[in-house]
């Protein structure tokens, strides 16, 4: 009841202020509208204004030239709909009871679409959805329909900024099915040629991998060229300047040790906003530690709205004007079934990451759209020859280390494992401490039970006695899903 008696006065109070302030136009048209392009599967670095020399992302380069380009921006987890659930309702997986892949939210959590409704935001979605059915709510229109969205998943973009009701400021969730296999053929393939490219030293220097990735970069231009086109029907209709662009990823490329893993390749993502009426300078980088259980907030704080209880991430707004600021020290992220069993916990700094895996007897190969794909099988054919390097290894692992540690500012593919050296127990010993704090705050746990494999590790072939049976959720046991603010981090 206080929540709703603070909107009322927060209302009442601007409404006085415009007055005040001699402006003629409604309260609402001073403020911003919000629209978050999420890309399916795109890793951090795979835009060129992140250091990408052969993706083609013109839009998206200008768009971060114009705004301010975000360095350090990490997910909950590398797994499309528990990361999307996490964005939108502000809080970590677990604690939404919808951690594992293909779940959604065991509570009507508060969310950012339902907040911005609630307080005169006409809200919609188009493109992938992935959420469950209790989010819903939050939207006046879900369009999710694969075939109405085309292909990529971007086709009703337009048609839906140009739908919508035009009193009102607006929050669009634009999400699209690009980059996630499978690719092609479309108007984007061939952009990119394969001899030009290079791969991580992860994967194997060859002419399949290298069309695998080619293939990969063309859906991600894909994906900028129709960014584009949503800003040119912003200007057309004059209202560029009040909005506030996110361009963003759920997670890590679909590529093997990328998407799933809680490495930077998998769980760190892009994150560029434009926002022409609320920042200083244009073309900033923050380095600051953000976490996307913080977009939430920092959301409904743009729109000068209070957050719920339920939100356990904090407000970055004053990044927009001060980009050198930092509000937070700690990241955490989480790897939960998704295709395969798995249970580890991440925590990062500014300089180092450290991972707890509780099933270190499994090997760590990615999802099973990655085990399928042409990289992992030029992976697989070499380890059968004796040719794999020690990166290339790593997917291939069991057991895997129990707990590993990486020094980020010297290793920044996470490929060198800290964690039995003297020089660094005391930064594995201080992380272990935090994330432990994490794991008691938040409520999570680690199930007897946890959901098994329902794929083979190396084929990708169903197994068909485990398909659709689920193991017990994280955090079910200690009631997460009632655990809201954490404070320390």
């Amino acid at each position: 009841m206080i929540r709703y008696f603070n909107r009322f006065f927060q209302t009442l109070i601007l409404a006085a202020s415009t007055i005040l302030m001699g402006c003629a136009q409604p309260v609402d048209s001073i403020r911003p509208n919000f629209i978050i392009f999420i890309a399916d599967d795109i890793s951090w670095d795979d835009f060129g204004c992140y250091g990408n020399e052969i993706v083609q992302t013109p839009n998206i380069d200008r768009i971060a030239s114009e705004g301010l380009k975000f360095t350090n921006v990490y997910l909950t987890t590398s797994s499309c709909s528990p990361s999307r659930v996490s964005i939108m309702t502000g809080r970590y997986p677990h604690n939404t009871g919808a951690a594992e892949l293909h779940t959604e939210p065991t509570f009507d959590f508060p969310t950012i679409a339902g907040e911005l409704k609630e307080n005169g935001y006409y809200t919609g979605q188009a493109g992938k959805w992935h959420m469950g059915n209790k989010i819903k709510s939050g939207f006046d229109v879900v369009q999710e329909s694969r075939n109405e969205n085309g292909d990529g998943g971007e086709e009703l973009w337009i048609s839906t900024l140009r739908n919508r009701d035009k009193n009102k400021p607006f929050f669009f969730w634009y999400a699209s099915y690009d980059a996630h296999r499978i690719w092609g053929p479309n108007e984007f393939s061939s952009t990119h040629n394969p001899n030009d490219i290079v791969p991580p030293i992860t994967l194997v220097n060859s002419s399949s991998t290298k069309l695998d990735l080619a293939k990969y970069y063309d859906e991600v231009k894909r994906f900028d060229h129709f960014i584009g086109r949503v800003e040119e029907e912003l200007k057309d209709q004059h209202i560029l300047d009040n909005t506030v662009i996110i361009i963003m990823a759920d997670n890590g490329r679909p590529f093997p040790r990328d998407k799933t893993r809680v490495y930077d390749s998998g769980i760190k993502t892009p994150f560029v906003v434009k926002w022409p009426n609320g920042m200083l300078h244009k073309n900033i980088v923050c380095n600051s530690l953000i976490s996307a259980i913080d977009i939430a907030p920092t959301i409904l704080d743009m729109a000068n709205i209070s957050s719920p209880p339920s939100f356990q991430g904090q407000s970055f707004k004053t990044i927009f004007k001060h980009p050198e600021k930092s509000i937070r020290q700690y990241v955490f992220a989480e790897h939960n079934w998704h295709d395969y069993e798995a249970h580890e916990r991440m925590v990062r700094d500014s300089e180092y990451l450290y991972i707890l895996n509780s099933r270190p007897q499994f090997a760590n190969q990615g999802p099973v759209d990655a085990v399928v794909s042409p990289s992992f099988k030029e992976l697989a054919q070499n380890r059968a020859n004796g040719a794999l390097t020690p990166s290339q290894t790593d997917i291939f692992l069991s057991p895997r280390p129990a707990e590993e540690l990486f020094d980020c500012k010297k290793d920044s593919l996470q490929l060198k494992n800290l964690i039995a050296e003297n020089d660094y127990k005391h930064i594995r010993t201080k992380l272990k401490n935090v994330l432990n704090k994490w794991v008691k705050e938040t409520g999570d746990n680690i199930p007897k039970e946890l959901t098994k494999d329902w794929y083979d590790r190396t084929s990708g072939k169903k197994i068909k006695e485990n398909v659709n049976i689920r193991g017990e959720m994280p955090g079910t046991k200690n009631n997460a899903g009632n655990i809201n603010k954490q404070e320390g981090f």
